[in-house]
């Protein structure tokens, strides 16, 4: 069966940290592009972060480069996101998404896990 399973959100003072854990199964986690959107209420699905399987490179919303770190695990099969300084604005349902290579299928997503990051 192929899952995403998001862990790690919670409630946070502005200025602390989280770390979002996403891990996969039933695919080739080494394979798939590994990225984290979030979704605040009333608001569009953004993407937050992404790290490339090929050679993990990243890429990060302007919002939150400098704060926030992606990473990958391949013997876990777990994706993270490091998120540090947080601001009240980072509050939001964060999602995990595996990209297949191009040709592969459909993405797969995550339930969500709420974050929420008090003034």
């Amino acid at each position: 069966q192929v899952r995403l399973v998001e862990s790690g959100g919670g409630l946070v003072q502005s200025g602390g940290s989280l770390n979002l854990s996403c891990a996969g199964s039933g695919f080739t986690f080494s394979s798939y592009t590994m990225s984290w959107y979030r979704q605040a209420p009333g608001k569009e699905r953004e993407l937050v972060a992404s790290i490339s399987a090929a050679d993990e490179s990243t890429s990060y919303a302007d919002s939150v480069a400098g704060r926030f770190a992606i990473s990958r695990d391949y013997a876990k099969n777990t994706a993270y996101l490091q998120m540090n300084s947080l601001k009240p604005e980072d509050t939001a349902v964060y999602f995990c998404a595996a990209v297949p290579p191009l040709g592969w299928g459909n993405d797969i997503w995550g339930q969500g896990t709420q974050v929420t990051v008090s003034s």
